[in-house]
């Protein structure tokens, strides 16, 4: 199983709304796709299961969550297969293909996870690489082995729990508005997945390698068939630094993109917004494009 985390300091860039639409446009195609919510705001749960669904039949006991829970006391699930829930109503628009998508949901608490595992790091700093390794260690579970990709979904922050993610991916996507605020960091996030890559193989003989990155502008406001001039500078800066970005950009369309959480539905599989489904098309063929590069280099 590749997995890919779709990661940036910055929220509201469209990291949900991308993660989304990726997997259920990979499991159109015939993929089987697992999607994991990172985020303690859970906007990629409850875009596939009402809020009294997550509250009452996830929450209690199947969210990433309870994969973190018991650590410092020793009574860690040893398996994560129990974690995944399955969204009715994708399930029903993919009766028709051989793809599946599932999905581990977020808890509310997710932050105090990050709060946990950091304090057991500060009590004991030999367990740097177990603690930095329980989500690759879930994903590389036998429970997993029939899924072809995995997609994270992270909160905006670099904590423990991020951290988690990157050490399990094979491709990291960074989405982001082409303006200045969203842009900023993405310089500081290359050198801190550097940073935290160089200090974990330090610690474990099972070395990780530092996942390519590649940008995905989102929210992308267009004139004519062009985005607009502010935006084109921003984009045309990023494309000459250190992570380029995709050809394939997704337009800003609220009209769109707003309303498809309610019905748990990505647009992608909606039959609503032509231009703006062509778009997440494209997109997932330039993201398959992408891992079948990332598994030739790794064979």
């Amino acid at each position: 199983m590749q997995v890919v985390s779709i990661i940036n300091h910055k929220g509201g860039v469209g990291k949900t709304t991308l993660t989304a639409n990726l997997g259920a446009g990979l499991a159109a195609r015939g993929k089987k796709v697992l999607l994991l919510d990172l985020d303690s705001q859970a906007s990629l749960t409850v875009s596939f299961f009402t809020p009294t669904e997550w509250a009452e039949q996830l929450l209690p006991a199947r969210t990433i969550k309870h994969w973190f829970d018991g650590l410092d006391t020793g009574e860690a699930l040893s398996t994560p297969a129990g974690l995944v829930a399955t969204p009715r109503r994708v399930h029903e628009k993919l009766r028709r293909s051989p793809g599946q998508l599932d999905l581990i949901p977020a808890h509310r608490d997710l932050s105090d996870v990050d709060t946990m595992l950091a304090a057991q790091l500060l009590m004991n700093p030999e367990r740097f690489v177990p603690l930095h390794s329980r989500l690759r260690a879930g994903l590389g579970h036998e429970a997993f082995a029939d899924y072809d990709v995995a997609l994270i979904d992270c909160a905006p922050n670099f904590g423990l729990v991020a951290r988690n993610a990157v050490a399990a991916s094979d491709l990291l996507l960074i989405p982001t508005k082409p303006d200045y605020l969203s842009t900023n960091g993405i310089d500081s996030l290359g050198l801190k997945i550097a940073q935290f890559v160089e200090e974990f193989n330090a610690r474990s003989d099972d070395r990780i390698t530092r996942p390519p990155a590649a940008v995905i502008f989102t929210m992308v406001q267009l004139s004519g068939d062009r985005p607009i001039e502010t935006q084109r500078s921003v984009m045309s800066r990023i494309e000459a630094g250190n992570v380029a970005p995709f050809a394939t950009t997704i337009r800003d369309s609220k009209a769109v993109y707003g309303p498809a959480p309610e019905y748990g539905v990505p647009v992608i599989l909606g039959g609503t917004g032509r231009a703006q489904t062509r778009e997440l098309r494209e997109l997932v063929s330039e993201v398959t494009e992408r891992l079948d590069g990332v598994e030739g280099m790794a064979a």
